[in-house]
């Protein structure tokens, strides 16, 4: 089982900005797509931003382009999603998850059938 631990989020002003982190337990993330995903109340969970295990392809959604970078130090076993500009639609619990072999865009757009973890909140609003 692959398992994370997100941390990072909290209550923002619109136009603010928040780093998530994203660290795994019980596996190294060398060689798996990082993606962080997202599931505001009453929507479906959708991927916000992936990246290819060696940080060669990434991938966001056209709602967070420009204002959102994700990163990655396999080395520290972590991955990252830098917030920027924040809007209250981006109000929401944010996940990560990984998938061996995948290409970043395929991973945030099928999504991951796997089991989620604890998620970060993240809360943008005057």
């Amino acid at each position: 089982q692959l398992d994370f631990v997100e941390s990072g989020g909290g209550w923002v002003q619109p136009g603010g900005s928040l780093r998530l982190s994203c660290e795994a337990s019980g596996f190294r993330i060398d060689y798996y797509t990082i993606g962080w995903f997202r599931q505001a109340p009453g929507t479906e969970r959708e991927g916000v931003s992936c990246i290819t295990a060696k940080g060669d392809g990434t991938y966001y959604s056209d709602s967070v382009k420009g204002r959102l970078t994700i990163s990655r130090d396999n080395a520290q076993n972590t991955a990252y999603l830098q917030m920027s500009s924040l809007k209250p639609e981006d109000t929401a619990v944010y996940y990560c998850a990984a998938l061996p072999f995948s290409t970043a865009q395929d991973f945030c757009v099928k999504g991951w059938q796997g089991t989620w973890g604890q998620g970060t909140r993240v809360t943008v609003s005057s």
